[in-house]
């Protein structure tokens, strides 16, 4: 899946020639390749654990136990993680320099993923996971701005940009079929381990990196908000996993917390979430065409991960290669919607992908344990396809409907919203498999599709927006 960023802002220090900004003394400018290297290892590295766990999810539960509701946590720790500290981590980066917080990032991360395969249960398992989050969220803003900082020109620079984006998708690709090969040739651990190498490389890269000065803080950061979406997301998701009344305790938790973190951010002059970007019709509808989106991407890659092992039996090396169809075409497809954008306008191949994602998964809900892996595989593409298009046209939708100066707040907002929802659609939907499996399933598949069609008629019905431009023939 492509991921949001941020058009250039002229006012913004890492926008100017790296000849116009002062170097820490010492360092000196090197190649901008090797910084884009560095930059798109560390962002496939946070892509690759976002997918490669899905498939390893059965042998852990056999190794650790815990049942459904830890496999669920152990994907969710992480999801959630990221998602929240996204809102402040941008900042951190630039407070603090962006080849700093990369640098603290890979290296937290690095160690969190050793923590994780040593782990000798699950609860410190999903502890390592917790810390893995924080580390991406550092990661992934950090990156983006040393890809900026490193290219003058504007054309280079959106180029590289779109290198660093492709970096995240092959990643997607790549991680069940590596993590279903790590688990089957060797063990679950392996799939954490993989990222030692990775992380060292990063940090070599980086140390030829030009390291900026650090920059003043254009606006305190927002930490009661921070807190409160925090608590606030944490407790949701319990709720959601957990159930009964411990389910209930954390539902008031939520409801609480949420309600305490509209009343800060409707009285903060400097919001971790402006409020007001949800007045703009626009943008709200394309906030919840990016979450619909992940709740159906995420949660399909987790419920059939244990549909194959644990209903059919398959390995997780099959299962990794079934998915390969379906994960392997998301590169090509987020090309093929930027041009369709820049040629029709977002509106219509995000009402393409909306459509034939929703159908998608409806031609999934007959599926059983006899159904053959071919055809599997080929009935995942359409839904995989279906939110691959929709994405990277919806990302300059925002970008339009936002002011230039709000750009990279609301950038930061659509990752979080997609982040989180990704993980509330996997806490709904394990609990639905916990009940009855291939049931569960099947609701779970219309869960998905309705959210999609819903979320298509919110963006039939912006025509005239200003966030859609009018075609251009």
């Amino acid at each position: 899946m492509a991921v949001t960023t941020d058009r250039p802002d002229q006012s913004d220090p890492s926008q100017q020639p790296m000849q116009q900004r002062q170097l820490e003394p010492g360092r000196t400018t090197t190649s901008p390749a090797l910084t884009l290297l560095a930059a798109l290892l560390g962002f496939a590295l946070i892509t690759l654990d976002a997918s490669i766990v899905n498939v390893a999810l059965p042998a852990i539960g056999d190794a650790l136990g815990g049942g459904m509701t830890g496999l669920q946590w152990v994907v969710d720790a992480y999801t959630l993680a990221f998602a929240a500290l996204l809102l402040s981590t941008g900042a951190f980066s630039d407070r603090y320099g962006a080849t700093r917080a990369y640098g603290i990032g890979i290296a937290l991360f690095t160690a969190a993923s050793v923590a994780c395969a040593l782990a000798p249960s699950l609860g410190l398992l999903i502890g390592a996971r917790v810390v893995q989050g924080v580390a991406a969220a550092v990661v992934l803003p950090a990156s983006l701005s040393l890809v900026r900082q490193a290219y003058a020109d504007a054309t280079a620079r959106a180029r590289a940009v779109a290198l660093w984006a492709a970096g995240g998708s092959v990643a997607i690709a790549l991680g069940p079929v590596a993590g279903g090969a790590l688990t089957t040739a060797w063990d679950w651990r392996g799939i954490f381990l993989v990222n030692l190498p990775l992380g060292a490389a990063a940090l070599a890269l980086l140390v030829r990196a030009p390291r900026t000065e650090r920059r003043p803080a254009p606006s305190p950061l927002d930490l009661p908000g921070q807190l409160t979406a925090v608590v606030a997301l944490t407790a949701l998701t319990f709720a959601v996993i957990e159930g009964g009344t411990t389910g209930l305790v954390s539902g008031a938790v939520a409801l609480a917390a949420g309600a305490l973190f509209l009343y800060v951010e409707s009285r903060q002059p400097h919001p971790v979430v402006p409020l007001d970007l949800f007045r703009d019709r626009s943008v709200a509808v394309l906030m919840a065409s990016g979450a619909a989106c992940s709740v159906a991407f995420y949660g399909v890659t987790f419920v059939f991960s244990l549909f194959f092992q644990q209903v059919q039996g398959r390995s997780a090396l099959e299962a990794g290669l079934i998915f390969l169809p379906m994960t392997g075409l998301i590169a090509v497809t987020n090309v093929v919607a930027g041009k369709l954008a820049g040629r029709y306008g977002p509106r219509l191949p995000m009402l393409i992908g909306q459509a034939l994602a929703s159908l998608g998964f409806l031609l999934v809900l007959p599926v059983d344990a006899t159904t053959p892996a071919p055809h599997l595989a080929l009935l995942l593409v359409p839904l995989a396809l279906g939110c691959a298009l929709t994405i990277p046209p919806l990302t300059a939708a925002m970008m339009e409907a936002v002011p230039a100066e709000r750009a990279g707040v609301a950038a930061g907002v659509l990752n979080a919203a997609r982040q989180v929802s990704g993980g509330l659609g996997i806490a709904t939907f394990g609990a639905l498999l916990a009940e009855d499996f291939l049931p569960g399933l099947r609701v779970s598949m219309l869960i998905s599709a309705g959210l999609l069609a819903l979320t298509g008629v919110g963006t039939l019905l912006l025509r005239g927006e200003r966030s859609i431009p009018p075609d251009r023939k």
